[in-house]
């Protein structure tokens, strides 16, 4: 067995869901779900297929992210994997929803940080293990930083 770090290049001024599905459908159904949780989100969806023909199946309503979320997906190469790259929506907006989708077994990330993909290669092919997502912590929020915080979350409408 061999052990891959691939960087995942996001587009900027994206977030990004890396998870993990079972069926050709998922490009459809998780399409479905972004939409009906926010119908102006710009997105793209890539899933590699595990069995069969193989291919990157995807799907999207902006080139760019669909660009984007193949070449990411041909980088990861791992089965079943699937990824979006999105923008006029955050994860949090449409986590839920996708991780309802029927196919979606496991959702390794949802972030706007640098992401590592932590990858097991065998004979047989491709798995995730994990990820790194952005960054080690630098110490432990003070007052100030609280401040900083609960204000944030009211600014951009998340809190009363």
């Amino acid at each position: 067995m061999e052990l891959i770090t691939i960087k995942i290049d996001a587009p900027k001024g994206t977030n990004l869901i890396l998870g993990q599905s079972h069926f050709i459908k998922t490009v459809e159904d998780v399409y479905e779900a972004m939409v009906n949780a926010v119908p102006t989100v710009k997105f793209g969806i890539a899933f590699c297929e595990a069995s069969g023909s193989c291919l990157v199946r995807f799907e999207g309503n902006n080139e760019e992210l669909k660009k984007a979320a193949v070449d990411t997906a041909l980088d990861i190469s791992c089965g079943h994997s699937f990824i979006v790259f999105m923008r006029d929506a955050f994860p949090l907006n449409v986590l839920n929803v996708i991780k309802n989708v029927p196919e979606v077994c496991r959702i390794y990330c949802a972030t706007a940080n640098p992401v590592e993909v932590l990858i097991a290669q065998t004979e047989q092919g491709r798995g995730i293990i994990g990820v790194v997502d952005g960054e080690v912590p630098k110490g432990v929020e003070g007052e100030d930083d609280i401040r900083e915080r609960k204000e944030l979350l009211r600014k951009i409408g998340y809190k009363l």
